[in-house]
């Protein structure tokens, strides 16, 4: 149960990985589809707003040369209280700053306009179908290398730790029972720490190395089987504290001492 556990939190933990990298690569493809769009509107939207300020400025110099020439009907309709005379230059560039306000709301309507027509043909255009691996040519390369490769190992040697270990059971020579006790009881987190080697490797290959996805599984698969080990481990802790339980507490609970439990020479 626990491996069967264990193998679902990861499936789980890759599945939402899967799709967030698809939602973030789906996400920059639409931006790359509209960028040249959204860079043309934003072309054509500066182009607008520098055209309505080159009209306000010309409105401008116009109002300021129609107000000096008519500074005298200006004067002339305070005094006789006609509106229409008074500041001839102001109501002029009012005029011309309104027509030009009103030409670049239109201008600009338009160009939004045409960006969401062209956003959304970029959206209803076919997607380029992009492998979700990369092919190996094994064409391009001789199965078997034409001089003999050299190939460096460096930092991880699971085999020489294996071998080492194999050699450490063979010649385990305890001093008492009490000791092979201590490595019986340590070995559940023994072997639970070689399983996450594996798990290691797995989530490694998956995420970090050039592997394929069955590689990953293989390691993941090791893992799982593992774990049965781990159960076995502490099923065995159980067995052997209960069968060895008299000469066990002999040791770890002596009656009146350790010498005096001596005393029944067993």
């Amino acid at each position: 149960m626990a491996a069967v556990g264990a193998r679902r939190v990861i499936d789980r933990a890759r599945e939402r990985q899967d799709r967030a990298t698809a939602r973030d690569v789906a996400s920059k493809r639409t931006a790359v589809r509209k960028a040249p769009a959204r860079r043309a509107a934003r072309w054509a939207l500066l182009k607008s707003a520098a055209r309505f300020h080159g009209r306000r400025i010309l409105a401008g110099l116009l109002a300021g040369v129609v107000g000096t020439l008519g500074a005298p009907v200006s004067l002339l309709g305070r005094k006789l209280g006609i509106p229409v005379l008074v500041g001839p230059g102001r109501r002029l560039y009012r005029r011309l700053a309104a027509s030009a306000r009103e030409s670049r709301i239109e201008r600009d309507a338009a160009i939004r306009a045409r960006l969401r027509e062209a956003e959304a043909a970029a959206d209803a255009a076919p997607e380029t179908e992009i492998k979700d691996r990369v092919e190996r040519p094994t064409h391009l390369a001789p199965l078997i290398p034409s001089s003999p490769m050299e190939i460096r190992v460096s930092g991880f040697k699971f085999d020489e730790a294996a071998a080492e270990m194999e050699e450490a059971a063979r010649n385990y020579n305890p001093d008492g029972n009490m000791e092979v006790v201590e490595m019986v009881d340590n070995l559940p987190q023994a072997m639970e720490s070689i399983a996450k080697t594996f798990l290691t490797l797995a989530e490694r290959a998956d995420d970090e190395f050039a592997f394929e996805k069955d590689v990953a599984d293989g390691f993941d698969d090791i893992y799982q089987t593992l774990l049965n080990g781990v159960d076995a481990a502490e099923e065995l802790v159980k067995v052997f504290r209960k069968v060895h339980e008299a000469d066990i507490a002999r040791h770890e609970d002596p009656r009146n001492g350790t010498e005096a439990e001596k005393g029944w020479n067993v």
